[in-house]
């Protein structure tokens, strides 16, 4: 969940968390970030007659690699599930990786690199909070990943068979930061390239900065794929403890009963910070992103001593 990204690397840690989808900025060169939610979840399959109780843990771990753009990623979700049956006679137990992939995401695209225009105004609170048209310009990303399917895991079985090992995995990323701490990002996912699990999904996501330390956030998740279809929908928001740790929460349901799904999960994020800023300054430095929130702020507090100015009765004599 992103506080401030006008940058690679910022001086506030920049999660994924609490959505799915995927930032298309990295968390900077030389930046180590852990990134985990514990999270409960039920489907309920009205055609199926099954009920499945679930819980499970959503994990990556974040590396800015050799450039600003580059970012290495191992992510995972391990769950476990007790499936019950309308008769109640039966139940199935099982755990396993529903994901396991490794892969690199590159910025191809930085339209707020060296963007003057993004630099606050500090002589007008107004210029700094207005919509520009530049804004619809997003920051696009590329990724390319592997997914390792353990044998006869029961999250992926189909046609009597099961998929496992290697398959491709492909995403663009985009985002726009808007002015007032609006933030949208979409991703386009092509997954399991090749298996019978193949699916193509997208995420909008679209936060907003409350305060500092504050972050509301909604998604919504299309999947389509011969062997399971859905759209999900999220909602939750973020806390930034320390510029260095996140905690979050969110809700994920949907709208149909085939099956219905509904989900809470618990998340945090902790960096390990050994950015160093080079020498040259191009203007995208967490020391040039500190400089333009103080210089914000100063302008905050001068337009508002000009109107406490602009308030006093020079005609009172006493």
């Amino acid at each position: 969940m992103a506080f401030s990204a006008y940058s690679q690397y910022t001086e506030v840690i920049n999660s994924n968390r609490p959505g799915v989808s995927k930032s298309a900025f990295s968390v900077g060169t030389n930046v180590v970030q852990f990134e985990v939610g514990p999270y409960i979840l039920n489907e309920k399959h009205q055609l199926q007659d099954t009920k499945d109780n679930s819980f499970g843990v959503d994990f990556a771990a974040r590396y800015g690699l050799l450039w600003p753009q580059l970012e290495i990623n191992v992510e995972g979700t391990f769950q476990s599930t007790k499936r019950t049956y309308s008769s109640g006679i039966n139940e199935d137990k099982y755990s396993n990786f529903k994901t396991l992939t490794i892969g690199a995401k590159y910025l191809v695209y930085d339209p707020y690199k060296n963007a003057e225009e993004e630099k606050p105004d500090i002589y007008s609170w107004k210029a700094n909070h207005s919509f520009k048209w530049n804004q619809l310009i997003p920051a696009v990303a590329v990724y390319a990943g592997a997914n390792f399917d353990t044998k006869d895991n029961p999250f992926l079985e189909v046609n009597g068979g099961y998929v496992e090992g290697f398959s491709p995995k492909v995403m663009v990323a985009t985002q726009n930061n808007f002015a007032s701490g609006w933030v949208l990002v979409t991703n386009f996912i092509l997954d399991r390239i090749g298996t019978d699990r193949s699916d193509f999904s997208f995420l909008i996501t679209l936060t907003k900065s409350i305060t500092d330390q504050w972050v509301l956030f909604g998604e919504t998740q299309g999947i389509s794929g011969d062997y399971y279809a859905d759209n999900l929908f999220r909602f939750g928001g973020a806390y930034l403890w320390s510029r260095n740790f996140q905690l979050d929460t969110a809700l994920t349901f949907n709208a149909k009963d085939t099956p219905s799904v509904f989900g809470v999960t618990l998340g945090a994020s902790y960096r390990l910070d050994f950015h160093k800023d080079k020498e040259e300054d191009d203007g995208t430095s967490a020391k040039d992103e500190l400089e333009r929130r103080e210089n914000k702020a100063r302008g905050k507090n001068k337009n508002k001593r000009k109107k406490e100015n602009l308030d006093v009765d020079f005609n009172d004599e006493n």
